[in-house]
């Protein structure tokens, strides 16, 4: 019989098909087919015994083992035994052979379909045997919603080749043994010395430190220099003292309270909290440096620092070679699966602007959140079904297996080398205790942690494994254990003896050429000015599009117009500005990364950082092609994230202060995604970690009757958190000071997070511009008079900050009023009041101070200058602004304007009319009469 039309069913035409070019020419099909269909025709032959006769149902069956294998394949990980305290769910279909088209009475047979899991020909029993083994032990494998055949192939083949069984040398299971014993010694021993501490211990998951010490051998064979590490903080201690290396003395006296000094300007936090970084060396003597990062208990947030930190290090460190760092990012279950922010960060597995080579996830999945069942926890299957967004691998691994879980994360390790994607490794196993040690897990989960008690740890389960091996004799995991714990009693004896004035060790990662800003540093600003020449050729260069391409009309007209800028009228607008602080840092050897949504045209096409030509989608950026020794600049346009994308650019600024590194928001309103990350990273790492970072957020605000959302950057929200100079935020109003705010983020031994609120509607503002001398002469102001008026002339002083001076300005001129000055505070903090007290002084006429802005009262600067002023000379003064809401702004342009005008009108004591003045009652701060 030529073909196998005889076959019945839907599939047997699609079969032939695939059967009749194998017959034509064998390479055409999958390497499957061919051994396949090697055997159909063996099987067909008298030498397997098969006759003509049987031949049709043969192959069928043949098919059915083929669907059997690939169901094992697909499905065998809901099957595992990878469950320590809890029975798994049941689903349906099972894997057994009924549900594939063959019996019981087929187990003798030999099918030839056991080619395809590299046995030959086999007894069906002895493929089942095999499915089982590799398919539903201590290992379950998800994979098969990889797109790329080579990915599928390679796992299958590293799989099956061993079963998903490990095979260690004695060395290997007793290396594995003493980090599993150090794990569960150490936390053993806390318990027992500290009772009542809290420290988050990682009972029930010990597995984790000979899975980590494993994955940093195995990944120094693979050619990794770096790790860095996030974790929530189960299991913390654990890490940093059985993986980092800090010293077992280092936290327990800081368990004992030692290390606080009255005299540190550092608030510290909790010791569950803390990063740390070390050099380890290898079994093969490689170095491998260890960085694990600082982070809240905002679960997940650490994971987009960890991501830019890494980033930044292939950029500076390693010349663009992921090979050689990897991010390692520990999850807890109910975490992976709730919180968005993991989602944000997996998205960016793949993108230019932020990909890392691959992240290696782990889960300690405890199966219980706080107090909630997993049941309760989410909907997916799976904690790690997120994975599926990037195709990434999962291996669910049963946390009482080591074994099992160092041969999953040393294959992890080999698929991040070789494929540059994420994996994930979900280690299913248990909390011992509640959420904490002085929590009642009982209260929620009675039967849980009736089973749990009974359930040795980790070590004592492999040591009888061990023993049964003839791997171990008995004895020696007790003096392994009693050895052990000896140390850390030694340890802790010295930590004790310690005198007071122990001095904690320093948070690891701290700048080593970098000190700690003090208030004398923020009195006036560091020359920042370039030399005239050198400012006139960069702005040429920026300027002038290349020859030969063709740009879109209006790219063109905009390019010529910042040429006359360059070449005749020396008068520069905000872009211009903007673009000359990068160009000249680029100049200067400072690489620059500005990253956000829509960047590269700027949200209000200010921008054109990045020109598309318009019969191509070839880009030309400016900005790179100063020179040939220039620093590199690198733009990103991100995905819609806030949250994610903000923390990977304080990560990338954590990781390198010498580089300029910028996240723009869309409008200044949507940092309000991101709020977590400048609470617990931007506004107080210095304070907990003494983390320095020279992040710059560019955050568009300003009042145009745009609606509640387009409106305001919360300026309150950022005053609020000022304190102990931990950060900069300023509102310019020129692009020359704009210009050297950004550049004095590298004109001093410290650095300092700087939030800009930058202007939407003064981009194109006529007055809103600079000359060529304030860029080649001078410093950043952080208040600038007013050159318009005669002080001894001036009876009141409007303090304002932004966009609604030129709005005041315009009303003074307009008005032609001359006995009010109006000052701009263009630095909010470390706020200038001794500049803004002498200016105050020089109007020796003026009795009257009041404060301008645009925002609600209860929003804005105004909460924070009414408490800092108190003890001033200006005690008394007064505000003017919209009055106080929940709302931050008004979404109809016609009452924006109106209450603008009102605003407007009370700065000057104007008369105001009798409709604006209902309206002032309605939505403008009462400060002064309204009737």
């Amino acid at each position: 019989m030529d073909n196998l039309s005889y076959l019945n069913g839907a599939n047997a035409e699609y079969i032939d098909s695939i059967y009749q070019a194998y017959k034509e020419n064998p390479a055409a099909v999958e390497f499957g087919w061919q051994k396949f269909f090697e055997g159909f025709d063996f099987g067909r032959s008298s030498e397997a015994g098969v006759t003509s006769e049987a031949a049709p149902e043969h192959f069928l069956k043949e098919v059915n083992v083929l669907n059997l294998i690939n169901g094992y394949r697909q499905r065998g990980h809901l099957f595992t035994k990878t469950n320590p305290v809890r029975e798994r769910r049941h689903h349906l279909p099972t894997l057994d052979i009924e549900n594939f088209g063959l019996s019981k009475t087929d187990l003798d047979t030999v099918f030839n379909s056991g080619v395809e899991l590299g046995i030959g020909a086999a007894k069906l029993s002895a493929i089942v045997a095999f499915l089982e083994k590799t398919y539903c032990g201590s290992v379950g494998a998800e994979y098969k919603f990889v797109r790329t055949p080579e990915v599928l192939n390679w796992i299958e083949q590293k799989m099956e080749r061993v079963q998903n069984t490990p095979n260690f040398s004695i060395e290997e299971k007793r290396r594995i043994l003493k980090k599993l014993n150090e794990a569960v010694s150490f936390e053993n021993f806390l318990g027992t010395k500290f009772l009542g501490q809290k420290r988050f211990s990682l009972e029930g998951a010990e597995s984790l430190i000979p899975a980590l010490d494993s994955v940093i051998e195995k990944g120094a064979e693979l050619g990794i220099e770096e790790f860095v590490i996030g974790m929530a903080h189960r299991g913390r201690l654990n890490v940093l003292a059985n993986i980092m290396q800090k010293t077992y003395q280092d936290i327990f006296a800081e368990f004992e309270g030692k290390g606080y000094s009255a005299e540190s300007p550092f608030g510290g936090d909790v010791k569950y909290h803390l990063g740390y970084s070390t050099d380890v060396t290898t079994n093969d003597g490689k170095s491998v440096h260890l960085s694990l990062c600082p982070n809240p208990s905002h679960l997940e947030t650490v994971n987009g620092v960890v991501e830019g930190m890494t980033r930044s290090k292939i950029d500076f460190k390693y010349d663009g070679d992921n090979a050689r760092i990897a991010p390692i990012l520990i999850h807890g279950d109910a975490s992976v699966a709730g919180q968005g922010i993991v989602y944000e960060v997996i998205q960016m597995a793949g993108l230019d602007g932020y990909k890392t080579g691959g992240t290696i996830h782990l889960v300690i999945n405890n199966q219980i959140g706080f107090t909630t069942n997993y049941k309760d926890a989410r909907t997916s299957t799976y904690c790690t079904d997120i994975a599926k967004v990037t195709l990434s691998p999962v291996f669910h691994v049963n946390g009482d297996d080591p074994e099992a879980l160092v041969y999953a994360i040393n294959l992890a390790m080999e698929y991040r080398q070789k494929y540059k994607n994420d994996v994930f490794i979900d280690i299913l196993c248990y909390r011992r205790f509640g959420h904490n040690e002085s929590d009642e897990p009982k209260f929620t989960q009675p039967l849980l942690y009736k089973t749990i008690e009974k359930h040795a740890n980790p070590r004592d389960i492999y040591v009888q494994q061990l023993i049964s091996e003839g791997k171990l004799e008995a004895g020696m995991a007790k003096e392994m254990e009693v050895e052990f714990r000896g140390i850390l009693q030694q340890r802790l004896n010295e930590a004790k003896e310690i005198v007071s004035t122990y001095k904690a060790v320093k948070f690891a990662g701290a700048w080593s050429d970098m000190r700690i800003a003090s208030a004398d540093d923020f009195l006036v600003s560091p020359d920042t000015a370039v030399d005239k020449s050198v400012l006139l050729d960069i702005a040429k260069k920026i300027s002038t599009l290349p020859a030969g391409k063709k740009f879109f009309k209006k790219i063109e007209k905009l390019f010529g117009e910042r040429n006359k800028m360059a070449t005749s009228t020396h008068i520069f607008d905000w872009a211009m500005g903007e673009q000359m602080a990068y160009a000249t840092l680029l100049e200067e050897g400072k690489r620059v990364r500005l990253s956000g949504q829509d960047v590269e045209r700027g949200t209000f096409s200010h921008r054109h950082a990045v020109l598309t030509l318009e019969d191509s989608e070839e880009e030309y950026i400016p900005l790179a092609n100063l020179d040939e020794k220039q620093a590199s600049f690198d733009i990103y346009n991100s995905h819609l994230s806030e949250y994610g994308v903000l923390g990977f650019e304080y990560g990338y600024a954590m990781a390198n202060p010498n580089a300029l590194t910028i996240w723009e928001a869309q409008f200044g309103d949507f940092f309000n995604g991101a709020q977590i990350v400048v609470d617990q990273y931007i506004a107080s790492a210095e304070t907990k970690w003494q983390r320095e970072n020279g992040l710059v957020m560019l955050l568009p605000h300003g009042y145009e009757g745009q609606g509640p959302e387009h409106s305001s950057a919360r300026i309150e929200r950022f005053m609020e958190l000022c304190a102990d100079y931990n950060m900069q935020v300023t509102n310019c109003t020129t692009p020359a000071n704009f210009f050297h705010a950004i550049r004095r983020q590298f004109s001093r031994d410290f650095r300092k997070p700087l939030i800009v609120f930058t202007p939407k509607s003064l981009l194109r503002h006529p007055l809103c511009v600079s000359p060529l001398e304030d860029f080649t002469n001078g410093k950043f102001k952080e208040v600038i008079n007013d050159a318009n008026v005669k002080a001894d002339d001036v009876k009141r002083v409007l303090y304002c900050s932004g966009k609604i001076y030129y709005e005041l300005l315009e009303k003074q001129q307009k008005e032609g009023i001359k006995d009010v000055a109006i000052v701009r505070v263009e630095q909010l903090y470390p706020t200038p009041l001794g500049q803004m007290e002498e200016i105050f002084k020089g109007y020796k006429n003026a009795n009257d101070a009041v404060w301008v802005q645009e925002e609600p009262e209860n929003m804005g600067a105004w909460p924070y200058l009414l408490r800092k002023t108190r003890k001033t000379a200006f005690n008394d003064i007064e505000v003017i602004s919209r009055k106080e809401s929940s709302s931050t702004a008004t979404g109809y342009a016609k009452q924006h304007a109106d209450q603008q005008a009102y605003i407007l009108a009370k700065a000057f004591e104007l008369p105001v009319s009798s409709e604006d003045k209902k309206i002032a009652k309605k939505s403008v701060s009462k400060v002064y009469n309204v009737d």
